[in-house]
């Protein structure tokens, strides 16, 4: 499945900024995102079902796919389009048999040994990073700053050419036209969205700087 990664907005109970998740969703892909995932580490199964299907409902007639971040149980309850995981989470092989060929699966990528195991053949995309430094989640590795990002983007792409890849961590209006230089086809963002005093015009500005750095760059 083609998935548009230009804009992919994270929503987080938890950096929501006294957001509903549901209205929230709305209002970023009002602005622009064209691709939510729900990211929920601390909520039980039944909550995120439940943010799940409000956001699903908010989503509805947008034509923006809704992703599940490892709940691979969780998308299959919600009727979510697929799920984001990480190498610590379901392998990719069994989110592919259980959600089956329509659903949308991305994998995080933050080295080249993970580029190397990488089952491409069952993605639909990759993010890689983190990028910057970000206090929306605990990583462990340093940024990998935009050089790097570009040596593991065209690394990724010279064994799936065609793989969409995103890049994810410490993104903002500030420095989001750097990463579409190195590479990215879109950028993963949760605070310069969720937090921002008006979500919409956040994700309509952002969206603005990486479509303008993908027709710069000749990718648009």
């Amino acid at each position: 499945m083609s998935v548009d990664l230009r804009l992919y907005a994270l929503v987080d109970p938890d950096r929501n900024g006294g957001h509903d998740l549901g209205v929230l969703s709305g209002m970023l892909v009002q602005g622009g995102a064209t691709l939510v995932q729900l990211r929920d580490k601390t909520g039980s199964t039944r909550r995120m079902i439940e943010e799940a299907r409000a956001i699903k409902a908010a989503l509805a007639g947008s034509f923006v796919p809704l992703l599940i971040n490892d709940r691979v149980d969780v998308a299959l309850a919600a009727g979510a389009d697929g799920v984001h995981i990480g190498w610590d989470d379901m392998p990719v092989a069994d989110a592919r048999r259980l959600l089956g060929r329509e659903a949308i699966i991305g994998l995080s990528i933050k080295t080249r040994a993970q580029i190397d195991a990488a089952p491409f053949d069952l993605l639909d995309y990759v993010c890689i990073g983190g990028v910057f430094e970000t206090s929306s989640k605990d990583n462990k590795e340093p940024p990998v700053r935009p050089e790097g990002f570009a040596a593991l983007a065209a690394y990724a792409r010279s064994k799936a050419p065609n793989m969409p890849v995103g890049a994810i961590a410490g993104i903002d209006e500030s420095n989001a036209a750097d990463v579409v230089a190195a590479g990215a086809d879109g950028i993963a963002v949760i605070s310069a969205l969720s937090l921002a005093s008006d979500p919409a015009q956040a994700a309509s500005r952002l969206r603005a700087i990486v479509d303008r750095g993908l027709a710069m760059r000749g990718a648009a």
